[in-house]
């Protein structure tokens, strides 16, 4: 479903990773790994189209990916229930309903979003994917701010996302129980590239 070819990303115009290569398949996750400040950010933000590669090829269906990255995404002055019918009209979506179920925001759809806990405002923000309908997730440390019992249930809608046909990508140094591939990004590190450090990471 998504195919990686030779993929070179950058940060600052300096490359930070080059020859990137590997596949995703239908049904299948696959894991990054990697030291802080590695570029697993930029590799994902790449693959996700948010900014162009020095070189190499991203191959997948178009309007396929939904990205989750660090922040949350949501609109603070908007309710719960606001937010998810936003995403659903932008992606033109009938799976408002699966969202709120499968991240429990019963509960929560009349609450302004910047009435949230942390926790609640991550689920929110991951709810995203459910409504989207797309098949490759891209995930950059999604479990961020989630208690261990959400934690948990977060893998099991991953399951079911792969379960269903569909595929991800994800950065995270926490065990989702997943069974898939695991890529070290390590392995790419860009031959000419000497500025990373452990603080790198929220920028990459």
């Amino acid at each position: 479903m998504l195919k990686v070819t030779d993929l070179a990303v950058a940060r600052g115009g300096i490359a930070v990773l080059e020859g990137v290569t590997f596949e995703v398949a239908k049904g299948q996750a696959v894991i990054l790994r990697g030291d802080n400040g590695s570029g697993k950010t930029t590799l994902l933000r790449t693959i996700a189209g948010l900014q162009e590669p020095l070189a190499g090829q991203v191959d997948c269906a178009p309007d396929s990916i939904a990205y989750a990255a660090h922040l949350d995404g949501i609109k603070a002055n908007l309710t719960v229930e606001e937010n998810l019918k936003f995403w659903a009209d932008v992606f033109q979506s009938d799976q408002m309903s699966k969202a709120v179920e499968a991240f429990d925001l019963g509960g929560l759809l009349q609450r302004p979003a910047n009435t949230l806990s942390a926790g609640q405002k991550r689920r929110l923000g991951l709810s995203r994917l459910l409504v989207t309908g797309r098949d490759i997730w891209v995930l950059d440390e999604p479990t961020v701010s989630l208690d261990a019992f959400t934690v948990k249930a977060f893998a099991e809608i991953v399951k079911a996302h792969l379960a269903g046909g569909g595929c991800a990508l994800i950065a995270t140094h926490v065990d989702l129980g997943l069974v898939g591939d695991t890529l070290d990004v390590m392995q790419f590190h860009a031959k000419g590239d000497s500025t990373l450090s452990s603080f790198d990471e929220g920028f990459l």
